[in-house]
């Protein structure tokens, strides 16, 4: 099985539709449900200019959007521009398939090679064995949970905050 990875476009905004609105993939996601293929052109859209460190990949196998991950600013606070947010949806099909492992390599790559960030962090339902288990795959730690932190489908869930910090931080090459 190839899978391709490669920059997400405006053009993916209706697979996008597709894979998000999905309630099983929606179900370990922050996000709103009915998200439309105009909302996803226009953030897809938004990223990726001059200076914009923000990355957001798709995962094709045969030509098939199967996944989506994306590295985005904590916030603008100043002294937080070391660490980068880690986020990441896969088609149930192609769960423990490998897409997974290869969207967060591909983006701990990029954060740790070309961005030098010195933190990667996200969080994740304390419920999402799989997802857990794929993360501590990659050097994340669980740090905290964060009781009733999201209402999921009218429940309240926990989910945990895990962290990666970059394993051979950058320095000068004369050092």
């Amino acid at each position: 099985m190839d899978i391709t990875l490669r920059r997400a476009r405006p053009t993916d905004a209706e697979a996008f539709e597709r894979m998000m609105n999905r309630s099983e993939v929606l179900a370990g996601l922050a996000q709103l449900p009915y998200a439309t293929a105009d909302s996803w052109r226009t953030r897809l859209a938004e990223p990726g200019g001059p200076g914009v460190a923000e990355l957001h990949l798709v995962a094709e196998v045969g030509g098939e959007l199967a996944g989506s991950a994306g590295l985005h600013p904590v916030g603008t606070a100043v002294r937080r521009r070391h660490a980068m947010m880690l986020g990441i949806s896969v088609v149930p099909e192609w769960q423990r398939r490998g897409v997974g492992s290869a969207l967060v390599g591909a983006l701990c790559d990029y954060a740790d090679r070309w961005l030098g960030v010195l933190r990667l962090e996200l969080t994740v339902y304390v419920d999402n064995a799989p997802a857990i288990a794929l993360y501590r795959k990659f050097g994340f730690e669980h740090e905290g949970t964060h009781r009733a932190y999201a209402l999921r489908d009218g429940v309240y869930v926990d989910a945990h905050t895990m962290a990666r910090l970059h394993p051979n931080p950058p320095r000068p090459a004369s050092a």
